[in-house]
């Protein structure tokens, strides 16, 4: 198996990816809370997460891919409200955009989407053992905290320890609680969607839900995986206190590597709803396509910050048209020369292996790709170029596509396509240009020229 490396987060520093069971690979992405229309901060780790599936199987992994959908909490509550509708009919309707809007980007979907409200039975138990364990106490008034000073190893990932919240931060105080620093893990709620539970009617608290998913789903792991995933802004708390809640009922960190990607930003600045400037996922695919939004993203390294803006987007606009119109003419070259596309063997991407298992360098492997692009465009062209190199240049590209999740789309050719276009050649060679312009037409309608 070639070797993977990744930049984990618990240890600050690259390693070589060594899963728990030989030739697979476990990872969780924390996925979104769905109370409204996804904006494309939600999709950046929908693309970053979903290349590094792919580049594992790419190299041989099986893997098994797991992200959520955060289906209770306040917001969720309260936008319910607002509709007038059902927390339930709120969610559904936005784990659907959500999930369409997966496909719009090229990403996989998830082998599993688990949401919290299935798993509740679960986290009951959970919390009752975290309970139980002297990890967690209910409060007089039925919310149960994790009691964070129990963990003499807490703000490992963030370097945000106790010591340095209590003295440099403003944090609500609760009566009930034994410190401002304790976390929520049940709630206790008035309204909308609860649960009956040990200490009172209410819901989980978020922090818990995804811990709970992953011991329940990889509990043949003991409830431990290869990798979480999710953005920066995940790092503390959310992460911080699952590592914690991980470390007291099952005695490890959760997961093995823990990978953040960056922030998007918007003419480089913060988006934010109080700047005005959110751009939700719906609209940008609609007005400049899912995979110009997807080039754009990974022409920044995962870890980095990336700017959305008028030039950044019109530029991966431009680049995709390129690899579409190159592809798309390899393909049909080739299936006019009776080549089996889908009987070309694999050809050598070591170069750009070396790239995307080096903690994912995705604008290293772009590069490479342009570079492959610009090889077969000058290949397209030389009347003299062998159906060896096209072959081999048609199958490199085939490749980096799956492993970036670039979709390009090529007509496939009947017998009826092929001769079509040989008697557009024979009417052109024959200087009969109304009936070679009128066959012309008729190939670049079925998307041949």
């Amino acid at each position: 198996m070639r070797k993977f490396f990744v930049f984990n987060s618990l240890t600050n520093k690259i390693e070589e990816f060594v899963p728990i069971k030989e030739g697979k690979a476990s990872i969780y992405v924390c996925g979104p809370t769905v109370y409204s229309s996804p904006h494309i901060g939600n999709f950046r780790p929908v693309i970053v997460f979903d290349v590094l599936r792919r580049a594992l199987m790419s190299i041989g992994y099986e893997v098994k891919f797991v992200s959520n959908y955060t289906d209770v909490d306040d917001k969720i509550i309260n936008r319910a409200k607002e509709l007038g509708i059902s927390e339930s009919e709120l969610t559904k309707g936005v784990i659907s955009e959500f999930s369409s809007l997966v496909d719009a980007v090229g990403s996989l979907q998830p082998d599993e989407s688990p949401r919290p409200t299935v798993y509740m039975d679960q986290m009951l138990q959970y919390i009752k053992e975290l309970v139980d364990k002297g990890a967690a106490y209910a409060t007089p008034s039925g919310d149960v905290y994790f009691r964070v000073q129990s963990d003499a190893e807490y703000g490992e990932l963030s370097g945000n320890t106790p010591s340095s919240l209590l003295s440099g931060a403003r944090i609500d105080v609760n009566d009930e609680k034994e410190s401002p620093l304790d976390f929520a893990l049940w709630k206790h709620t008035e309204e909308g969607i609860k649960w009956q539970s040990l200490w009172c009617e209410g819901r989980p608290g978020w922090h818990t839900e995804c811990c709970v998913m992953i011991n329940s789903i990889f509990a043949d792991q003991g409830g431990l995986i290869d990798i979480h995933g999710g953005g920066f802004d995940l790092k503390f708390p959310h992460h911080e206190n699952e590592i914690a809640q991980s470390r007291a009922h099952n005695g490890h960190h959760l997961a093995n590597y823990w990978m953040h990607n960056g922030f998007i930003a918007i003419n480089n600045e913060k988006m934010s709803k109080s700047l005005g400037n959110v751009l939700l996922t719906k609209d940008v695919v609609a007005t400049f396509g899912g995979m110009p939004f997807r080039l754009m993203i990974l022409n920044a390294h995962y870890r980095a910050p990336v700017s959305f803006s008028e030039e950044t987007i019109k530029e991966a606009q431009s680049n995709y048209a390129k690899i579409e119109t190159c592809f798309r003419q390899l393909a049909v070259k080739l299936q006019l020369e009776n080549i089996d596309l889908n009987s070309l063997s694999k050809p050598d991407e070591e170069a750009f292996l070396n790239e995307i298992c080096n903690d994912l360098n995705t604008p290293n492997a772009l590069s490479i790709v342009y570079e492959e692009i610009k090889n077969a465009n000058q290949l397209l062209r030389r009347r003299d170029a062998s159906l060896s190199d096209l072959s081999d240049s048609f199958a490199k590209l085939r490749d980096y596509f799956f492993t970036l999740g670039i979709k390009v789309e090529y007509p496939t050719l009947s017998n009826e396509d092929k001769a079509l276009y040989g008697q557009y050649l024979q009417e052109k060679a024959n200087k009969n240009y109304a009936e070679s312009d009128r066959l012309r037409a008729l190939l670049q309608s079925k998307g041949i020229l």
